[in-house]
């Protein structure tokens, strides 16, 4: 399985849109500054993800969320 998945920054509160295949991994990886992109923002907290049965579809979705950012809204 593969998610795609957005972090808030407790710190600052923007938000990181990514995936991987362990969430919980990627999870620790974010919080323990071994992402360069989110090291000076931790805090992050996991505030959205979508499961997906392969990395083909995860990376579309990513990819979809990303380029609307500014208007995605988060499902309730």
């Amino acid at each position: 399985m593969y998610f795609v998945y957005i972090l808030q920054s407790e710190k600052d509160k923007k938000r990181y849109i990514g995936f991987s295949e362990n969430l919980d991994r990627r999870l620790i990886e974010h919080n323990s500054g071994l992402v360069k992109s989110t090291r000076n923002r931790k805090p992050m907290k996991l505030i959205y993800f979508e499961e997906f049965k392969n990395k083909v579809d995860a990376m579309k979705r990513e990819k979809e969320i990303i380029a609307k950012k500014g208007k995605f809204i988060l499902p309730h």
